[in-house]
């Protein structure tokens, strides 16, 4: 029964059908993920295509069996959209949940995190660092579906989180206010040798690629996770557990 009834309150955030969803870009509504059946290529189609790109949504082809499988109606017709599932916030909502709690800012940039299940992670492990906020770019990375707000075990409802058009130019305003930015990369210093108190940005990269070269240019710190295993790299979204507990225990020393 729990189970049918999350699947209905995921199919409450999805459109179907090449009318709906093309009508869906046109009315600005916030699409999270296009999903277009493998070898459609019709006109319908490439316009929905366009506006998917103009939107910089997240676009997956995939078989029309997955559909049919996903599909509520029947009728699909080769396309379905996730829609957002939840009201986004302001970078300005953050700073004033930093200024209730008397506490230096100290926020999640996420570039580019591709996976439902580990931007619901990390906006959980936000919540329990005792992190202000979430920000989340446009384009190329998912938003806040449905599967995105099960998976954050209700901290969405206490954590912001804030699309932006620009990393690289969030990053920029923000630290005219002061804040500074440290990314994970396996390269970097050793988090434990790096300052990461004071107002800060935790930045966590592409569960693939990592932090793309501009964002990271645009830090102040690269901080990496000594490992002592046989594999090359942990999960994004437990990196950004360690690295964000790791800002906890050295804001508690300095108290």
């Amino acid at each position: 029964m729990e189970e049918k009834k999350n699947e209905m309150q995921q199919n409450e955030n999805r459109l179907e059908g090449r009318h709906s969803v093309l009508e869906a870009f046109r009315a600005g509504q916030l699409v999270e993920r296009l999903l277009i059946q493998k070898g459609c290529k019709d006109g319908p189609v490439l316009t929905i295509l366009r506006e998917a790109k103009k939107a910089g949504v997240m676009v997956d082809f995939v078989p029309k069996d997955r559909l049919d499988h996903m599909s509520e109606t029947g009728r699909h017709q080769g396309v379905i959209a996730n829609m957002s599932a939840f009201h986004y916030s302001t970078i300005e909502d953050m700073f004033a949940l930093a200024e209730k709690k008397g506490e230096a800012p100290f926020f999640f940039v996420l570039d580019g995190i591709e996976d439902p299940h580990n931007l619901g992670a990390i906006i959980r492990t936000a919540n329990l660092a005792g992190a202000h906020g979430v920000i989340i770019p446009k384009r190329r990375a998912v938003g806040l579906t449905a599967a995105v707000v099960k998976a954050s075990a209700g901290a969405v409802h206490y954590t912001p989180v804030a699309k932006v058009t620009n990393l690289v130019t969030t990053m920029e305003e923000l630290k005219e206010r002061g804040m500074w930015f440290a990314c994970a990369d396996m390269e970097g210093e050793v988090m434990y040798r790096t300052n990461l108190t004071g107002s800060l940005g935790l930045v966590i990269g592409n569960e693939g690629t990592g932090v793309s070269r501009l964002v990271k240019e645009h830090c102040d710190y690269v901080a990496s996770i000594p490992m002592k295993g046989d594999i090359d790299s942990l999960n994004a979204s437990v990196a950004a557990g360690v690295l964000a507990f790791e800002v906890v225990r050295q804001r508690e020393a300095k108290k």
